[in-house]
C-alpha cells in the first residue's frame, strides 16, 4: 500500500462534515487515504465518542443485512447476531435483515434497545455461487420495499463472521468498501479481479481489491450498487458467462467505476489464520473457521 498523498493541510475532497475530524497523519505506517481523497479507517485516527454524538444528533439510522442460508444457518446465524449486538453500532439505531429459506429456524434473540430483527425469505438455489450472486437481488428489493423508510444507512455482511470489537459510527458513509484483508499488503499485479473480457466483471486494473463481506453507504447508493451488480450478473448469465469470484468480482468493478467515499482497512474483516500484522492494531470482526467441505455443496432443490 500506499502512503496518503494528501499534504498535511489538504482536506479530505469526499466525505461528511463528520469525517473532517479525521486524523490522517496519525498513522505514518499504513495509507489513510485514497488518490481521489476517500479516508481509509485504521485505529487511531478517530475519535469514536465523536463520531457517535455526531451521527446521533443527525438521527443516524443503519440496516444490516445478512444471508443465512441452508446449512450457513445453523452453522454461523446465532453467534454473528449476539455478537453484532455486542459491537455494531451499538449507539444507534439498527435494524438486522436476516435472508433465508428457513424463516422458522432463525434463533430468537434478545435485542437491545432501538434494535429490531426482520426476516426475508429468500428461494434456495443448488448452487452456492447463486446464493451469493442473487444477494443483490434481494438487497435491493428489500431496500426499495421497507429499508429506505426508516434507515439511512445499510452494511450488508457475510454471515461466517463474528464481531470482537467497535464496528461503529465511523464505518459510515455514502459509500463505504473494505479492503480485502488477504490482499492489502500484496502489489496489484496479483489481485484477482476477473480477467475473462466476455464477463461484465472483467478489469484490466484497478485501485484495491475489496472484499465483498462487507460493504455499505447510504441506503440510495446501496441500492444502485447492488442493482449494477445483478444486472451485470444477469448478463452474464445470458452470455454463459460465471466471473471469477462472483458478486465479489462484479462488485469490485462497480466500485472501481465509482470510487467509494470511505474506505475500511482490513481490521474491519480480518483473518487470524494470516497471522502478526504489525499494523493491525485492533481487530474488528473476525472471519470464523470456514466449513466449505460441509456447508458448500450442491443439494438438490
Amino acid at each position: 500500500m500506499s502512503r496518503c498523498p494528501q499534504a498535511p493541510a489538504e482536506k479530505l475532497k469526499l466525505g461528511n462534515s463528520i469525517d473532517a475530524s479525521l486524523d490522517l497523519w496519525s498513522r505514518g505506517d499504513v495509507q489513510t487515504c485514497t488518490d481521489w481523497g476517500a479516508p481509509v479507517i485504521w485505529d487511531g485516527m478517530f475519535d469514536p465518542d465523536h463520531y457517535d454524538q455526531e451521527h446521533r444528533m443527525n438521527h443516524s439510522s443503519v440496516s444490516l443485512t445478512v444471508f443465512a442460508v441452508g446449512r450457513y444457518l445453523d452453522a454461523y446465524l446465532k453467534a454473528f447476531l449476539l455478537s453484532a449486538e455486542r459491537h455494531f453500532m451499538v449507539v444507534l439505531p439498527v435494524t438486522y435483515y436476516v435472508f433465508t429459506d428457513v424463516p422458522e429456524r432463525v434463533p430468537d434473540i434478545h435485542l437491545g434497545s432501538r434494535r429490531s430483527l426482520k426476516v426475508v425469505r429468500v428461494q434456495r438455489h443448488s448452487r452456492w455461487q447463486d446464493i451469493s450472486m442473487m444477494r443483490m437481488r434481494a438487497i435491493a428489493d428489500a431496500i426499495e420495499s421497507q429499508i429506505r423508510h426508516h434507515s439511512q444507512y445499510v452494511f450488508c455482511f457475510d454471515v461466517d463472521q463474528v464481531f470482537v470489537g467497535r464496528f461503529g459510527s465511523e464505518a459510515l458513509g455514502d459509500s463505504v468498501a473494505l479492503l480485502h484483508a488477504y490482499y492489502y499488503h500484496r502489489p496489484q499485479s496479483l489481485y484477482t479481479y476477473d480477467r475473462n473480457p466476455r464477463s461484465r466483471a472483467y478489469m484490466e486494473t484497478g485501485d484495491f481489491y475489496y472484499h465483498a463481506a462487507v460493504f455499505g453507504g447510504s441506503w440510495r447508493t446501496v441500492k444502485n450498487m447492488t442493482e449494477t451488480c445483478y444486472q451485470a450478473i444477469m448478463e452474464d448469465k445470458e452470455n454463459q458467462v460465471e466471473a471469477l469470484w462472483h458478486d465479489e468480482s462484479h462488485l469490485n468493478k462497480y466500485l472501481w467505476l465509482h470510487k467509494p467515499s470511505k474506505v475500511l482497512s482490513p481490521e474491519y474483516c480480518w483473518d487470524k489464520n494470516i497471522g502478526y500484522r504489525g499494523d493491525i492494531h485492533v481487530v474488528r470482526l473476525l472471519w470464523s473457521e470456514k466449513k466449505y467441505d460441509s456447508l458448500r455443496v450442491t443439494e438438490l432443490l
